[in-house]
């Protein structure tokens, strides 16, 4: 009997555990609440948490979780003299690279697991897996967003040549409570919190740019990973980071990459809860790190709507070097950062290859 593809995805998805690492990127010693709260999730993978290089307290983390540790000393026999700052959220970057695993699934140490419009906790690992391993859509928008999902399908007028889907590289998920405000934002809405819980995913459209943030991620490591680079620092700012700019520089190449290679990106499902207390709950230092970063993003986001690819770049690696020489010669006499961005793209690259 003939199925849609919804109905051959149902019977088809399956989470291998040996192909799944989550990464945590440790700001915190006492990791006790967190990994408690997720062990339900976590359990059944392998958890590779990074230490922030800045953070000077040992761990605390609970027994009975499959983990290894990096640690600074990690990082620098890694990077061999290589110029990559791995500093606060930039930890997460050293688990993606140092994992061998098919899928990565990215969730900071301020979020705990949220809870769905019926009160059930949500399992964000399951769900990005889900959105991996589903088609996505870049070509054609189905207006009752993600066709495979159980209950929904391709609505009338949608072309069957492309019901098929291609390949999802890249979920990224959402925030219940802090939401990923930027500065000048959490500073005119200060108690604003986020408690709409929408039961929906959807693919980005191709060509179309989205903000990105790795709090909350999956994605394909095996193809996509080059491609998630802690690239854009500010110059000169001592221990101030630029983690928000770097986390959206790193989404848009990933995006623009996506659609060159024909591959889709998906936003919404899963939520986690973010908790106050958080960077984001510090809107007034915030500002100070993001307000440069505020500015070039009227320079940044028009560069990357502009990339083209030629041909040969056939692999995450190969345009993300692409990236860099473009940056390197649009953007470097603008502001130095751009030039320093394309100097860690080609050196993340060469750690790449040389796995």
């Amino acid at each position: 009997m003939w199925q849609t593809p919804r109905e051959q995805w149902d019977m088809s998805l399956k989470i291998e555990d040996n192909e799944v690492d989550i990464v945590i990127a440790a700001l915190r010693s006492n990791l006790n609440t967190f990994l408690e709260e997720w062990r339900t999730f976590f359990s059944n993978f392998h958890l590779i948490i990074v230490k922030d290089p800045n953070l000077e307290e040992d761990l605390q983390i609970p027994p009975g979780f499959d983990h290894q540790v990096y640690t600074k000393s990690d990082m620098d026999r890694v990077l061999n003299g290589a110029s990559i700052n791995f500093s606060g959220h930039s930890c997460r970057y050293f688990g993606y690279l140092i994992s061998r695993k098919k899928y990565i699934i990215s969730i900071d140490d301020d979020c705990l697991p949220a809870r769905d419009n019926s009160g059930v906790i949500v399992d964000a690992v399951a769900q990005h897996i889900s959105n991996l391993q589903t088609p996505a859509t870049p070509f054609f928008f189905n207006t009752l967003y993600d066709p495979y999902r159980q209950g929904a399908d391709f609505v009338r007028g949608y072309p069957f040549s492309l019901r098929d889907g291609v390949e999802c590289l890249l979920s990224s998920g959402l925030w219940l409570n802090i939401a990923d405000y930027d500065a000048p934002t959490q500073i005119v809405k200060p108690h604003e919190r986020n408690t709409r819980y929408v039961d929906a995913v959807m693919t980005v459209p191709l060509r179309a740019m989205m903000p990105f943030s790795g709090i909350n991620i999956g994605f394909n490591r095996e193809v996509l990973g080059p491609a998630l680079v802690p690239g854009l620092r500010l110059v000169g700012e001592g221990k101030q980071r630029w983690e928000t700019i770097e986390d959206i520089w790193s989404g848009m190449c990933a995006k623009v990459i996506c659609d060159h290679l024909g591959c889709g990106v998906k936003s919404g499902l899963p939520y986690v809860w973010r908790g106050v207390g958080s960077d984001a709950d510090n809107a007034m230092d915030s500002l100070k790190k993001e307000w440069e970063g505020v500015k070039l993003m009227e320079e940044i986001v028009p560069f990357f709507q502009s990339v083209k690819f030629p041909k040969t770049a056939v692999t995450a690696a190969d345009c993300v070097i692409e990236i860099s020489r473009m940056a390197r010669e649009n953007l470097s006499s603008l502001n130095p950062v751009y030039a320093q961005a394309a100097d860690t793209m080609e050196a993340w690259v060469d750690l790449w290859k040389g796995d």
